[in-house]
């Protein structure tokens, strides 16, 4: 757990020096203003509305409703004894309306912590494979990368519109004006690619620490293997629509749906028995397999929020 923390406030810290430079860039060229503080506010201000307002961003996106203990028993007892057993504070319990099964965590800190199903995943999987979805999050919470995450994930987007507003309206300014605003839209927009690069690489290994996490609260690998792949093929048969709506928040998901129509067909070899379940047998023979990425596949995971879905079940196998 330390090494992924230590690894994510190393990103943060990173990725804070670089909108600090953006921002002082800005500032110094439009502005002409060159006090420190005046920088440092602004950049520490942008993270602190990001933290204030990223829970209700996530809720009203996902349509999320907080349930009471009578709606669904079951859910709760197996929530609140895995927060036991993880010794973190029972975090509130959400379902999300949507018919796309997956599952997410979400909080600005520890007694803050929300865990959310969606209406999909309820009648997908069973006892087993839910409670291992579950372990997933509470250890994202337990680990509180949730916080992480959504603090990294604003840098790229900020860049981004820096990198926008510089190239496309700089111009309106005078000769020299517009020339800065154009190097100012190249350097934010180089600086964008890196930061997202780094943002997708942070949501990648707090997967794995997740998935790690689960196992250690008890959860036979092989059911959340089989609970991974359930989810891979309940999000192969989503619409677009639903896809649509889910696109911005795929990092907080248990795996990336738009990727899934691509994965069900590598995990497909992994059900031998076809039936609809990776068994521990089946585990243990991936196992004694070697996995190689082909380089499409290892370009398409540097650019996802998750990790290659083989790689990942041969990391629990």
């Amino acid at each position: 757990m330390w090494s992924l923390q230590l690894r994510m406030w190393l990103l943060l810290t990173l990725l804070f020096g670089f909108i600090y430079a953006a921002i002082v860039v800005i500032g110094k060229v439009f502005l002409h203003v060159g006090d420190f503080w005046f920088y440092l506010i602004i950049s520490v201000a942008m993270m602190l509305i990001q933290y204030l307002i990223g829970p209700k961003i996530v809720e009203w996106t996902m349509h999320v409703r907080y349930l009471k203990r009578e709606e669904n028993p079951r859910l709760f007892q197996m929530v609140e004894s895995l927060a036991m057993q993880a010794q973190i504070p029972a975090p509130r319990i959400g379902i999300a309306e949507i018919d796309l099964p997956n599952a997410f965590a979400f909080g600005r800190s520890l007694r803050d912590g929300r865990v959310c199903v969606t209406r999909g995943i309820l009648s997908l999987l069973d006892d087993a494979e839910l409670k291992a979805v579950l372990g997933h999050e509470l250890t994202h919470l337990k680990n509180r990368d949730v916080l992480t995450i959504t603090l990294l994930s604003v840098i790229p987007m900020v860049m981004y519109r820096i990198a926008w507003n510089m190239l496309f309206f700089g111009r309106r300014r005078d000769d020299r004006g517009s020339g800065n605003a154009a190097l100012i839209g190249v350097a934010a927009f180089i600086f964008y690619f890196i930061t997202n690069l780094l943002v997708l690489y942070a949501s990648r290994i707090r997967e794995y620490f997740a998935d790690q996490g689960s196992v250690a609260l008890g959860n036979r690998p092989s059911a959340l293997a089989s609970s991974l792949y359930k989810l891979v093929y309940g999000s192969a048969r989503a619409d677009k629509e639903t896809m649509k709506e889910v696109e911005g928040l795929k990092a907080f998901f248990v795996n990336d749906p738009s990727q899934a129509r691509k994965e069900i067909r590598e995990l497909a070899q992994l059900d031998l028995d076809k039936s609809g379940t990776i068994d521990p047998s089946e585990l243990e023979m991936l196992r004694n397999k070697n996995i190689r990425l082909g380089f499409g596949d290892k370009m398409m995971e540097l650019l996802s929020t998750h990790p290659n879905m083989l790689k990942r079940i041969k990391r629990l196998s």
